[in-house]
């Protein structure tokens, strides 16, 4: 089924090639209009007929027929045929932060630039400095981007991969009796650059290990060898790797493929390595391989050769943070915002899921472009949450409550959004930064100190503002925000959402040192982002987050007297 991010994600850059090309602006700003309505629309566009399309605000009849092309075919003739007219360069150029369509078609038009390569020469050489309503700011600002896209180049988020993986997956077990994930995506890198497949036959095909794989398998025959195949999966940039193991070595090499080389090479008291010992022969489990080392088995994630030895023997697996863990979601917006449902479709899907309350943190009165709360509206939510929490405990059962909450901006000096009065009105507040992304260390620490150490912040939200794969982090100095946190009391987020998963895993265990919680948050826009928890979960026990000290682990009483507890700090 077409997805209603699928039919956005289309228009858009249909009205972006549109632009480029100079099209009727009129129609450009048909497209844009229904990209901004759509985007906000809550039901399945692929459902509905052409009529009932042109009742959504912002949809003309153009744009429904647009919608319904998309749904019956897959794409836009229109889009096709701007596509045919573009050199693939000049897309990819759209990918470069800081410069949109007006700056990319003065690139092309009036340059002749019309790759990223190019863009990248014309800027180390100073030509696009000279060049009118660029000058030297955006060309190192290119520079900096069209270096931070190269390294991302054929590199997959935590979630796409894991996708990708399981349909491999089960496409390899047509062919072999053994196959298992290894590699990156068993270790639950937030990033993927490689996907690798362990097979195995009873009965290997004597004239090669591969020889029967589909054509959908495309193999990179220069890097291949008869035990290890190299190619990519359809038209997939990420590697892809398949090496054939014999069944008596299949533990060994799943755990070799499963952890870093320093984990590997890490010396018990009797100077043997985890790699030696995991050569042995016979091995019937990986937790045999730590039982003849010394110590208890460490989880595939653990494995990076860094806190995971001391660690374990602190702790039991057991502590590690799951989502059974999980008593409640924090950092969920609704239609008051920029969500996708409403306040009561995300607490009622949030107590269906067996949770104990839902944290609603829509977006603070500065975000404008995300319709942030004015006061009015905040007092009005209060009100509608009130009567929400009495209707869903009206039949009965286990206890389920919507908490107060706020996403409030931290302004560009450090304060919080909202006088003081309208900060207490709330049982907790997420505070994020949004805006003014380019200060240096300095300037962005000194702004996350301040809004810290403002008495009504609980949590500090995506610390760094990065996203995967798109943006890098604005600089902070972390020890210095970790420690403020610890020293006020503030929670740090562990935003789940698979384009952030910020705070970096490899902090964790800095936080939780200096006593500092940390709270596994969604930031879900719909109901089903509350499952983006997984990937949050998964990078939490990469870095060692036990359920204690996970603060959504709370169950609703603990999380109200935590929060009782702070506001009555506050108040003095």
């Amino acid at each position: 089924m077409v997805t209603n991010s699928y039919i956005v994600e289309t228009l858009e850059i249909t009205a972006k090639l549109m632009e480029l090309h100079d099209a009727d602006e009129f129609r450009i700003r048909a497209y844009t209009n229904a990209v901004f309505y759509l985007d906000k629309y809550t039901g399945e566009l692929s459902s509905l007929d052409f009529g009932q399309l042109t009742q959504i605000q912002g949809v003309g009849k153009m744009m429904a027929g647009k919608i319904v092309e998309i749904v019956s075919t897959g794409t836009l003739k229109e889009l096709q045929e701007l596509l045919a007219n573009t050199p693939e360069g000049v897309i990819d150029m759209f990918k470069i932060k800081g410069i949109g369509v007006k700056k990319i078609k003065i690139l092309w038009k009036e340059l002749g630039i019309d790759n990223i390569n190019d863009l990248q020469i014309a800027c180390e050489n100073g030509t696009i400095a000279k060049v009118k309503g660029f000058g030297g700011k955006t060309q190192e600002s290119i520079l900096q981007s069209i270096a931070f896209v190269q390294s991302q180049a054929g590199k997959l988020r935590m979630d796409k991969a894991q996708a990708l993986a399981e349909v491999i997956l089960e496409e390899l077990k047509k062919y072999y009796t053994r196959v298992e994930i290894s590699g990156q995506v068993r270790r639950k890198n937030e990033i993927v650059d490689s996907l690798l497949f362990l097979v195995s036959n009873t009965d290997p095909t004597p004239d090669g290990f591969f020889r029967n794989l589909p054509e959908s398998f495309v193999e990179d025959v220069k890097t291949s060898s008869p035990f290890t195949w190299r190619g990519r999966y359809l038209d997939n940039k990420i590697v892809l790797e398949l090496k054939w193991v014999a069944s008596s070595q299949f533990v060994h090499k799943q755990f070799v493929y499963s952890a870093d080389v320093n984990h590997l090479k890490r010396k018990n008291e009797h100077g043997q390595t985890l790699l030696k010992i995991s050569k042995a022969e016979n091995l019937s489990s990986e937790e045999e391989i730590y039982s003849k080392y010394g110590i208890p088995y460490i989880v595939p994630e653990m494995r990076e050769g860094d806190f995971e030895f001391d660690w374990i023997q602190k702790h039991k697996n057991e502590d590690l943070v799951t989502w059974q863990s999980l008593k409640g979601i924090l950092h969920n917006h609704s239609t008051y915002s920029d969500g996708r449902h409403s306040l009561e479709q995300m607490a009622t899907y949030c107590q269906e899921l067996g949770f104990e309350y839902l944290g609603i943190a829509d977006h603070s009165q500065s975000a404008q472009y995300a319709s942030g709360l004015l006061i009015t509206k905040v007092q009005q939510q209060h009100a509608e949450i009130e009567q929400l929490n009495k209707k869903l405990n009206a039949a009965g059962g286990k206890p389920f409550k919507i908490l107060k909450g706020i996403e409030s901006d931290i302004l560009g000096d450090g304060s919080l959004d909202y006088p003081d009065e309208v900060l207490a009105s709330f049982d907790y507040i997420v505070a994020s930064v949004h805006s003014n992304l380019s200060m240096n260390e300095a300037r962005a620490t000194e702004r996350l100190i301040r809004a810290i150490e403002n008495p009504y912040t609980t949590i500090l939200g995506h610390p760094t503002g990065r996203l995967l794969l798109s943006r890098q982090g604005y600089p902070v100095d972390y020890k210095a925000v970790i420690d403020c946190c610890a020293e006020n009391g503030v929670v740090i987020e562990i935003n789940a959402s698979p384009y952030r998963l910020d705070l970096d895993w490899r902090w964790i265990q800095y936080t939780v040192e200096k006593g500092v919680m940390l709270s596994i948050n969604p930031d879900a826009h719909e109901m089903e982002g509350y499952h983006d928890m997984h990937y949050g979960v998964a990078v939490a026990r990469k870095g060692g987050l036990t359920a204690d000290m996970t603060l959504n682990a709370l169950s609703l009483a603990e999380m109200e007297a935590y929060l009782a507890k702070r506001k009555g700090r506050n108040s003095y």
